[in-house]
């Protein structure tokens, strides 16, 4: 299935690489942590789509990470 010449997979990818990229800009680090999040669930489904347990792996620990501070770990950030 493709949509513009560009096949599901890869639109995927392209979302994920998005959403991380724009993670990168919040100044707000609940905010990056769930917009990095939504774009390591799309690099995991990227990674399933190829068969590609690196980028599983690597975005299923990250994803791991952002889940800890955001719900086991609710310290406020600290201000500057």
């Amino acid at each position: 299935m493709e949509f513009l010449g560009i096949t599901l997979t890869e639109w995927i990818g392209y979302l994920a690489s998005f959403f991380v990229m724009i993670s990168f800009f919040m100044r707000n680090i609940i905010t990056l942590r769930y917009v990095n999040s939504i774009g390591c669930s799309f690099f995991i489904v990227y990674g399933i789509l190829l068969g590609s347990w690196p980028v599983i792996i690597t975005n299923v620990a990250i994803l791991a990470v952002n889940f800890y501070y955001l719900f086991i770990n609710k310290r406020k950030p600290e201000t500057t």
